[in-house]
């Protein structure tokens, strides 16, 4: 019987990595545009990658099989 490999998903690869530790990375939202009327503050907290929550990690890793 043949066995199939599990398709990554796209969209998950292009806004996730895993680090080498199996954590898994993101980039905060709401930084693509509309940036005029929010505070540099807002914007400046926004730079750079964040952790995803335990809770949502396992949903992201089944997402990236592959990877």
């Amino acid at each position: 019987m043949k066995k199939f490999k599990i398709k990554t998903k796209k969209a998950a690869q292009k806004r996730f990595k895993i680090t080498g530790t199996g954590k898994v990375k993101r980039y905060a939202a709401g930084k693509r545009h509309l940036l005029e009327h929010k505070s540099p503050d807002k914007i400046r907290g926004k730079r750079g990658t964040s952790d995803v929550s335990r809770s949502d990690m396992d949903k992201v890793k089944a997402m990236l099989p592959g990877i």
